[in-house]
């Protein structure tokens, strides 16, 4: 029954990460596929880019909460004992379940996002106040650089650091886990790396001159 139960978890994690929320967004109130412009991402903030941020909010919003719900499934469905070690196993692999989801989305041609925000709900979902924590680092180099892509990174390798230094946990598959999504969003955000490099990353926020 438990082994039935987590399978089942599993598999409504992805669907809940495959929901395309930009692409049906851009379908529905604007008639375009937002992949086929501005950076051609899935994600909200190439959304907030294209179609603005009354669309882009709400997608960003949406994104999040699906890694939220897909590491909270395992709880929901009592899949295994609260506050457990396979409780919290299950979690991690039904948040990277969510997170292949989105950038893999069965229901739009496997084309989705780079993922940030659901795995920031992911995230928020197995450790919230360090998840909290990160997104404070996240905002304070978005403000200071202008860069989403910057703070995106900046935000996702500290998780780990922090996770074995200030916020110390027994599980060592939340340790891998944390390593292993920073490694994914520096790997996903290569090409931004490229542009940063050769000082052709656009900006989220421009400053005004004075």
């Amino acid at each position: 029954m438990i082994i039935s139960l987590s399978i089942l978890a599993v598999v409504l994690a992805y669907i809940a990460g495959s929901v395309p929320t930009a692409v049906w967004a851009g379908k529905l109130f604007h008639g375009i596929d937002v992949r086929e412009h501005g950076s051609g991402n899935a994600g909200a903030t190439n959304t907030v880019r294209v179609l603005g941020w009354k669309t882009g909010i709400p997608v960003l919003i949406i994104d999040l909460a699906k890694g939220w719900l897909g590491a909270s499934l395992p709880a929901f469905l009592n899949a295994a004992p609260e506050g457990s070690s396979e409780l919290t196993a299950l979690k991690i692999f039904c948040g990277m379940a969510a997170i292949i989801g989105h950038v893999f989305p069965l229901m739009a041609g496997f084309r989705g996002g780079k993922g940030v925000a659901t795995t920031f709900g992911v995230l928020l979902a197995l450790h919230p106040a360090l998840t909290l924590t990160c997104a404070g680092v996240f905002l304070a180099v978005l403000l200071i650089s202008g860069y989403v892509s910057l703070g995106s990174m900046v935000a996702g390798v500290m998780f780990p650091v922090l996770l074995l230094t200030v916020f110390p946990t027994p599980s060592l598959l939340l340790k891998i886990f944390s390593v292993l999504v920073a490694i994914a969003i520096l790997l996903t955000h290569a090409k931004n790396i490229s542009r940063l490099r050769k000082g052709e990353e656009k900006k989220f926020i421009r400053k005004k001159n004075n």
